[in-house]
This record gives structure tokens, sequence and C-alpha cells, in this order.
């Protein structure tokens, strides 16, 4: 018997429709609500891996700031470590899973 909850099939950021806006890319409010939301996962779960979480949202503040894209690099690094860390059929994994995806990583 599977642990995943299947009932949400939009995953754990409730993004809608993949958290997509048109052809420009996601939406940064989306993309920084789920990187929130993975970091206190990380927090929660598996506090040896939030300073990952960390990286991630240092990228995307950044990429905010200058107004420029997120530095795609560091954050599929931390995000391969991520999914390498975490167990299976935790919202850190299920989070990292989303946040991937709707980056197109």
């Amino acid at each position: 018997m599977s642990t995943y909850y299947h009932a949400n099939i939009n995953g754990p950021g409730h993004l809608g429709a993949h958290g997509r806006t048109g052809d420009d890319g996601p939406d940064p409010e989306t993309v920084f609500r789920l990187a929130e939301g993975l970091l206190a996962a990380l927090r929660a779960e598996l506090p040896g891996l939030a300073v990952h979480g960390e990286v991630i949202m240092a990228a995307l503040e950044e990429a905010a700031a200058d107004g420029g894209p997120p530095n795609r690099g560091r954050i599929r690094s931390s995000l391969d470590d991520i999914a390498i860390g975490a167990p299976a059929g935790t919202g850190s994994l299920a989070f990292t899973q989303q946040l991937a995806h709707l980056l197109q990583l």
C-alpha cells in the first residue's frame, strides 16, 4: 500500500493549471510560495537539508531583486541534493518534485 496522498493532482503547492502563466514561464509568486513550502517542510522533516532550501530561496530573491531569471543551475543542484536525501513519501520530496516540474528542470 502506498503512503502517497493521491487526491491533490496538482501537488503540494496547489498550483492549479501547473502554476504557469502562459508562455512566459511560471508565475514568480507561485514559485516563491512553493519554495517557501519546501523550506518549511525541510526544516520540519529534514533539518540537515534545509540549507539547500535556503539556497533556492536566495536564488529566487536575487532574481526578484535584479529583475532577471533565477539561477537555474543553483536551483537545480539544490533540488537534486534534496531529492537524493529526502525519503519517499515526505512532503519535502513532494515539494522538490513539484518545484522541479514547475521550473522545468
